[in-house]
């Protein structure tokens, strides 16, 4: 076994800034370095050397203890034999080694497969190791176990030498040795990366440089020191100092490496720098607070929303308006609907930066998107007197997609031409097939936009301002909205222009399906009663919203009853027996979903039709109203399609 030598740095024999009361190794005094012990002592991270082909060519304690097998079983086996069949089938393990000969290192995380044939999630690093030549001679690979997310690098047997050129050549951990006073004595290109100290710099000095000033001083890095030599070993996660006095967020292993007679010979001490996850990781929960928030403004927001939509309801039903409150009462409808969808739009961006959108996947001709998007983009098309030109080929443009997301992006699309198009211009809407590919294009003739901001557009919260109407603003979430939802599709989205005042061409592409077959859409239409009113119970606290729907549904021919609280409506419910109680969840003291319990308990209304009816509208929120036991679930304000639907599910429901 060869010996190290490292020199302590510091002038005349010392350490340029340890601490008098810490026992200094004696610059005369030559300091060995068992790289053995070190790699052996680290039980948690599978450390081995490959030749040049991938065949295994050492193996250790570590590594047959993650892996299964004893060194006979796989010295001189091909690697790969750690792989799933399906990583050797498309030669995952060999673009591991062609990434890790062409760049110098290669990491990955995926499954392995233990000589059991058990799997485990894991972290690989392979580096590839080469003579002074410049000759490939193998590669040095570090297995992680990440199932259990607290682990080690696994010892490797091998002759002192292979051990240095394994250790000094990995750069993504930290790997050196502390004597028994916590005085470094080697230090790998890892540590001099991680932590920016070089070689010369560090060996000799105390590893309490390391950690904050606070901690050194209230001891903490003796006590580590002492748990590992009690112990065997100590874990932790906290903030390391870096030679530029910045810091990271460091996942740190510290174990006591003892001699064959038990004699403490020192500690090897593992060091990762995980600032990029601790970051990551706090994205994720400012996301969940945002989305939270979101959640709760729309709820908030849609709940003033729905006595208004209600209240324009009624007056649609009304008779002898005069032409100025007609205009007046467009006017609101319009705005709420602008108002409602602005809600909509920003509860989804927030929905698909959490990941928490979940598409409802379907065979969609593409013809129909087109019809409903028209539909629903009209009050703003009409508004401003403009035509919509549809040119679809003879045979349907069927792909497999969400039929309600790609409505609400064709919808998106046709109102922003609408909004940057001139009073009365045309618009126009074709489709082709390009390369297995359904194409839709909608193309406007008016403002354009600059070349430099054909990409930007699609970026959240941008707008192009040059040239822009203080009247055309607006939040800047309608393109990425798009283009989010069409990648979620397996599609794409690319905007076109000559330029200002020559319009643009917004260009999307989703994958063609197969039609399927005749009849698998169609549903049976069930008939509403003729001239028969429903007995309907109204439970919401918000006066306001329960009694301007109350008026609307009476106006309509319905018997409706109306209970400003839970209590109330349980009081009420059994002399009424109505055929469709609408409920909203947000109320004080006795919410939804305990008035739904207590309702669902009486015999008087076995048969009744339970609609929730609330300001949240996510996908959990559907589930937990449904788990609760209603039938339909209403985001205020409730539109009146919708509403039509549910009247006549309730009608059918009598029937029955």
């Amino acid at each position: 076994m060869n010996q190290l030598n490292d020199q302590p740095a510091g002038q005349n024999g010392e350490p340029a800034d340890a601490s008098p009361a810490l026992p200094v190794p004696s610059p005369d005094a030559p300091v060995a370095v068992d790289y053995e012990s070190l790699v052996q002592s680290i039980s948690d991270y599978a450390i081995f050397l490959l030749d040049a082909t991938g065949r295994v060519v050492s193996w250790n304690n570590g590594a047959q203890k993650l892996n299964g097998y004893a060194p006979h079983e796989i010295i001189g086996e091909h690697f790969s034999r750690f792989y799933t069949a399906e990583a050797v089938a498309r030669g995952w393990p060999t673009y591991e080694l062609q990434q890790a000969s062409l760049t110098g290192r290669f990491e990955d995380e995926g499954w392995r497969v233990r000589k059991d044939g058990t799997t485990f999630w894991s972290n690989v690093v392979i580096t590839s190791i080469r003579d002074s030549a410049g000759i490939l001679t193998g590669f040095a690979k570090i297995t992680r176990d990440l199932t259990v997310q607290r682990e080690y690098l696994e010892a490797l047997r091998q002759s002192e030498e292979r051990f240095r050129l394994l250790v000094d050549c990995v750069k993504d951990y930290a790997i050196f040795m502390l004597d028994p006073d916590g005085f470094v004595i080697s230090w790998n290109a890892g540590a001099a990366r991680i932590k920016g100290y070089t070689r010369e710099e560090i060996v000799g000095q105390h590893f309490s440089r390391f950690y904050l000033p606070e901690e050194a001083a209230a001891g903490k890095p003796a006590r580590e020191l002492a748990i590992a030599r009690q112990l065997g070993r100590v874990e932790d996660e906290g903030w390391r100092v870096r030679k530029d006095g910045t810091t990271f967020w460091a996942n740190v292993n510290i174990t006591a490496v003892h001699d064959e007679s038990n004699r403490l010979r020192g500690f090897a001490k593992v060091t990762r720098d995980l600032s990029e996850r601790r970051e990551r990781e706090e994205l994720e929960r400012s996301g969940e607070r945002m989305r939270r928030f979101l959640a709760t403004l729309a709820h908030e927001l849609r709940n003033p929303l729905a006595p208004v939509r209600n209240a324009i309801g009624v007056m649609h039903l009304e008779s002898g308006l005069s032409p100025t409150l007609s205009r007046s009462r467009d006017l609101i409808d319009r705005q709420v609907t602008h108002l409602t969808r602005l809600v909509d739009d920003l509860l989804d961006v927030g929905r698909i930066m959490s990941d928490k959108v979940e598409l409802r996947i379907a065979h969609i001709d593409l013809g129909e998107v087109l019809v409903r998007a028209i539909e629903a983009a009209r009050p703003f098309t009409d508004a401003r007197e403009q035509s919509v030109s549809v040119f679809m080929p003879a045979n349907p443009l069927v792909v497999v997609g969400d039929m309600t997301r790609l409505v609400q992006v064709l919808q998106n699309l046709l109102h922003n031409a609408s909004k940057f198009s001139p009073v009365g211009e045309r618009i126009e809407l074709s489709g082709r097939i390009d390369h297995n590919m359904a194409v839709l294009e909608v193309r406007d003739f008016g403002r354009g936009i600059p070349v430099g901001s054909l990409d930007a557009i699609f970026e959240l919260f941008a707008q192009e301002k040059q040239g822009q109407e203080p009247v055309e603003g607006g939040l800047g979430i309608g393109l990425t909205l798009c283009k989010s939802l069409l990648e979620m599709h397996g599609g794409s989205i690319i905007a076109t222009s000559d330029g200002l005042g020559l319009g643009s061409a917004f260009t999307l592409s989703l994958p063609l399906a197969a039609a399927p077959s005749a009849g698998a859409d169609d549903q049976a239409e069930l008939a509403a009663g003729a001239g028969t009113p429903l007995r309907i119970l109204l439970v919401d606290d918000n006066r306001d919203s329960a009694d301007s729907l109350a008026m609307l549904l009476e106006l309509k021919g319905h018997d409706v009853r109306i209970a400003y609280d839970g209590m109330q409506a349980v009081e009420l419910a059994p002399r009424v027996a109505p055929h469709l109680a609408v409920i909203d969840i947000a109320m004080p003291k006795m919410d939804g979903y305990a008035t739904i319990a207590a309702l669902r308990e009486m015999p008087a209304l076995k048969d009744t039709l339970f609609a929730a009816m609330t300001g949240f509208g996510q996908s959990s929120d559907r589930e937990r109203t449904q788990a609760a036991g209603f039938h339909a679930h209403l985001v205020k304000p409730v539109e009146f399609a919708l509403l039509e639907a549910l009247l006549a599910d309730a009608e059918a429901r009598r029937q029955r």
